[in-house]
């Protein structure tokens, strides 16, 4: 970070001037469009992405600037510089005139998984959302995300809706989480931010070994690169997301309208298995999670318990598997309902 002392608002301003509304993703905008009364909250690391996403909404949508509160998570696994990177938020926020909420990682992990990280920091950002009355998240996330996201989920095995991550539009319960920043490279943004006189910090273990992404970023994608022969690979990462994402969607239109309507205060959830009969095993997989969610009695399944779950209703043969401790899963006479074991 410079230590010159730098004026944020005209940052902000000749930033916007660089990236105008039309390079954000539409998406995101139609999103924020149809939502104009709800409060913001902003995801601010400190680092180029989330900076630049700060000073856009900031400089783009100067009407929401008092319904705008940036939220700050400190991990504290960086010492001095983490607490550094809160102070620069603190510093660009008081600049702006924008609200900052920080949080710490109380007890964190000698050497946590990225997950445990994440986990932690989105259940500051909820437990904030509740209390600032906030139900739009703006994040950071940018188009090199996708390639990275894209090899990672490859790497796990995951289908279209892990694929399709992270959504330009993603609802999460009572929440919508907004990422305008997809249709843009990690490079552009950086650029325009050196251009604008905006400095941003750098997490210096972005540069080493110590995740999966990490040796994604810097060993396998310059790799790719190579053997694509100069192909832009992040833009045709971007481009499968988007029609993953169409094709997911379609999906789980499908299964939604197969799911039968229980009433609010229902108890039991059967499932008639004869209406399904030739549905795509795509649909049914779909319509299967659902079903569990909507059953609120177990906790999530192990891959190989729902696939074996998924087996028996595609065939829909009678069976009675184990689901959890006490619960099983009966197909008696066509029909998927939970039996609980009596003490």
């Amino acid at each position: 970070m410079s230590k010159k002392k730098t004026d944020w608002p005209r940052a902000a301003l000749a930033l916007a001037a660089r990236v105008p509304l039309s390079a954000l993703h539409p998406a995101a905008l139609a999103a924020a469009a149809g939502r104009p009364r709800d409060r913001w909250a902003v995801a601010l690391s400190g680092g180029a992405d989330s900076l630049a996403l700060l000073l856009l909404l900031w400089a783009h949508f100067p009407e929401k600037r008092r319904r705008m509160t940036a939220l700050h998570f400190n991990h504290r696994l960086r010492g001095r510089h983490s607490d550094a990177d809160a102070r620069f938020c603190r510093t660009t926020c008081r600049a702006l005139g924008v609200p900052l909420v920080t949080g710490r990682w109380d007890k964190p992990p000698p050497n946590p998984a990225e997950a445990a990280a994440r986990d932690a920091r989105l259940a500051f950002i909820a437990e904030q959302q509740k209390k600032l009355r906030a139900p739009v998240l703006w994040q950071g996330h940018q188009r090199d995300d996708v390639l990275e996201n894209l090899l990672l989920r490859l790497v796990r095995g995951s289908g279209a809706a892990g694929l399709s991550a992270p959504r330009p539009v993603q609802p999460v319960r009572d929440t919508l989480r907004l990422r305008p920043l997809l249709t843009l490279p990690k490079e552009t943004l950086a650029a325009a931010l050196r251009e604008a006189g905006a400095p941003w910090r750098e997490d210096a273990t972005n540069a080493t070994p110590c995740c999966l992404r990490n040796r994604l970023r810097h060993s396998v994608i310059p790799a790719l690169r190579q053997a694509a022969d100069g192909r832009d690979i992040a833009a045709a990462a971007a481009l499968s997301r988007e029609l993953l994402d169409e094709d997911n969607d379609a999906l789980e239109r499908q299964a939604a309208a197969l799911l039968p309507r229980y009433p609010a205060r229902e108890k039991i959830f059967p499932l008639p298995l004869r209406p399904l009969a030739g549905q795509p095993r795509a649909v049914l997989r779909r319509l299967l999670h659902r079903w569990l969610a909507a059953t609120r009695q177990t906790p999530p399944l192990s891959r190989p318990a729902f696939e074996s779950l998924l087996e028996c209703v595609v065939s829909a043969v009678s069976t009675r598997r184990s689901l959890s401790d006490g619960v099983f899963a009966l197909i008696r006479r066509g029909t998927l309902r939970l039996e609980r074991r009596r003490p």
